[in-house]
């Protein structure tokens, strides 16, 4: 046996004795091991029962996709490599992986202030805003954190002549007080939008405290996110609607006047055979073709511009509508006392190998007394 063997040995028997001797220093100190871990179940469990239920509502919506065949199958093909590309045509800048932005901006949440909702027990009708800023309570440690604050923000409020703002009808979004950005916040964390990069299917959530509320904004969340897309993908259509419209409106109205001036001459010149008459009634006459052919043209335009309103709005596919979710998403009450107890045996544990032993090197005594 060479020498680098035999040393290896040595090595590998005192690591088992290392080992030995760490699980005996365990096992006597097994009852000290079990009360922290008791400790860290008491604890577990006040913290568990102390943070508030939340409910969360999860919505499923399909879009739709183009219709080009080439586009398609590229886009098709990059989605089984994990790649989206967006719009391959290029004509909608809002495409599906930019939801999840558009559902996070102040605009968006601003628009969900005001949303109705009845809590669970059917009793009180209030909004959004309202059920965060007086129905969402938080744990206990979280109040008595925010009190040093509050009491600092009380004390400089003194010394402060602040000017009260007055109440307006509505939120201003470039300039947000310090409760609607608190709203915002708030919303941006409770609401979310995903997007699976390969089908395309977008999943729409909402966690509140109140089942039926969080069911209800999620609900809104959709409808809303399908009107500003709605709204965003027609509006050039839309435009070019209101221009057919008016180009029709004028051509209209010209044609019954020059429709009009025609009868009123001929009602005037009956029995005349006169050239110069007749030349009147020729021009008249074909003033009133003119402008039937122009009114004609602008009804067939106004026909096509609504007809292209129709075909540009999105159409969406509900493959899971909003149910009133039966059981709270959040906290789990088993994950936060397995982790509160796991960690109060890691913590016994350290205690007793490396923290129970090691005592500080008393001062030796130089005969100074």
């Amino acid at each position: 046996m060479t020498m680098q063997e035999e040393n290896h040995n040595i090595e590998n028997e005192e690591q088992e004795i290392d080992l030995l001797e760490l699980a005996s220093k365990i096992w006597d100190a097994r009852k000290t091991i079990f009360k922290w871990g008791a400790i860290g179940a008491v604890v577990g469990l006040v913290i568990a029962f102390s943070i508030p239920k939340e409910y969360t509502t999860t919505i499923k919506l399909a879009p739709e996709t183009g219709t080009d065949g080439k586009a398609s199958g590229m886009s098709g093909l990059a989605a089984m490599a994990g790649i989206s590309l967006g719009n391959a045509s290029g004509a909608d800048a809002v495409y599906p992986q930019l939801y999840p932005d558009v559902v996070a901006s102040v605009p968006f949440a601003i628009s969900l202030f005001d949303v109705p909702v009845v809590a669970d027990d059917g009793e009180k009708n209030t909004t959004v805003r309202k059920f965060l800023e007086e129905d969402t309570s938080a744990p206990w440690w979280s109040a008595v954190m925010a009190l040093p604050g509050k009491a600092i923000g009380g004390i400089l409020s003194l010394f402060k002549d602040e000017e009260e703002e007055a109440a307006g009808d509505g939120v201003n979004p470039f300039r947000l007080t310090k409760d609607e950005q608190a709203i915002v916040e708030a919303l941006n964390a409770r609401i979310g939008a995903d997007v699976d990069t390969k089908t395309s299917v977008i999943t729409l959530s909402a966690t509140m405290q109140d089942p039926v509320v969080s069911a209800l904004l999620a609900d809104t969340v959709a409808l809303r996110l399908q009107e500003y897309v709605t709204e965003y993908r027609t509006e050039k259509a839309r435009q070019d609607l209101a221009y057919a419209q008016k180009l029709n409106d004028e051509a209209k109205a010209e044609y019954y006047k020059v429709q009009k001036q025609l009868a009123d001459y001929l009602d005037r010149n009956q029995g005349i055979v006169l050239k110069s008459g007749q030349t009147e009634r020729d021009r008249l006459q074909n003033e009133v073709s003119l402008a039937f052919s122009l009114y004609n043209q602008t009804s067939t335009q106004l026909q096509a511009a609504k007809a292209k309103v129709q075909q540009t709005t999105p159409v969406y596919t509900v493959v899971q509508p909003a149910t009133v979710p039966l059981l709270a998403s959040k906290p789990s009450k088993m994950l936060i006392l397995v982790g509160c107890v796991f960690l109060a045996v890691v913590a016994a544990s350290a205690w007793v190998l490396f923290l129970k032993d090691f005592r500080l090197p008393k001062k030796e005594d130089n005969g100074v007394k």
